[in-house]
């Protein structure tokens, strides 16, 4: 049997602030919007290129199209962002940290490229410094469920748990979806997807949406919990966290039966 492990093998989703068939869907059938459309400057059109290429996992052509967009304007901080995501796409580390910099420095008050930076050093376990750099994202970008769930994942890597589930909570509260997956496209801004110990992580999310009242969400965390072995399983019989969803038939049927996999030595994996 397979089972979707949403945060075990997955890296880091981007986000967006609006999809190229968004941007179609907004710009058809209208003559206001065409006039609009031929008025482009060539680098606004580089520019869309670059998000449509982003979309399509181009991230080569991506860079280029995005290089066009800087020649008029090469302190474009929301461009320099998004070749720093390119670069990033592509493990080229350095080089997206540098654009981001240049990001961060030309517009002080955009989150996007701090956020970024915090990603990576995620991603080299530098983990305070990671926490830094989304602190400082959430200065200029407060209410960011995305940034929110970074630092709750930094936390997590540094065994902070409770500041882990309290940021948790917060992106939640912003968009319960948050930790469902989102296919991003035209990206500027990073989260990360990927956590040390998967059971436990789950076991986390699931505390922390059954804190919340959200059922549903709850008994998917916690049989993902259970499927990648977490130990301590039964401990919401008696955690508060747990007290208005522990009834649920759902929730018994997890703390009742072993996965079915449990004998034959496999894990859940990605479908």
């Amino acid at each position: 049997m397979r089972y979707l492990a949403l945060f075990a093998l997955a890296f880091l989703t981007v986000f967006s602030l609006s999809t190229p068939s968004q941007w179609t869907a907004n710009n058809s059938g209208s003559t206001a919007s065409t006039a609009a459309g031929s008025a482009m400057t060539p680098e606004k059109a580089a520019e869309t290129r670059g998000d449509i290429l982003m979309a399509r996992k181009e991230y080569v052509g991506a860079v280029e199209m995005y290089q066009s967009a800087l020649k008029e304007k090469p302190n474009n901080a929301m461009v320099l962002n998004k070749i720093g995501v390119a670069y990033q796409q592509l493990t080229g580390y350095d080089t997206a940290i540098e654009y981001y910099k240049r990001a961060a420095k030309a517009d002080k008050k955009l989150s996007n490229p701090l956020n970024n930076l915090g990603t990576i050093e995620y991603q080299r376990q530098r983990y305070s410094k990671a926490v830094g750099y989304y602190k400082r994202a959430l200065s200029a970008a407060p209410a960011s469920a995305p940034i929110y769930s970074n630092l709750g994942y930094a936390y997590y890597a540094q065994k902070k748990y409770q500041l882990a589930m309290q940021n948790f909570s917060k992106a939640m509260a912003i968009d319960p979806t948050i930790f469902e997956k989102h296919d991003g496209t035209g990206g500027s801004i990073m989260q990360q997807r990927s956590a040390p110990d998967p059971g436990t992580f789950n076991f986390f999310l699931a505390k922390t949406y059954a804190k919340a009242g959200d059922v549903e969400r709850a008994v998917r965390y916690l049989k993902l919990s259970r499927d990648y072995g977490y130990k301590n399983i039964r401990s919401v019989q008696k955690d508060p966290d747990f007290a208005a969803v522990i009834k649920d038939p759902r929730i018994q049927d997890i703390l009742q039966n072993r996965p079915s996999f449990a004998t034959d030595d496999q894990k859940p994996v990605a479908n």
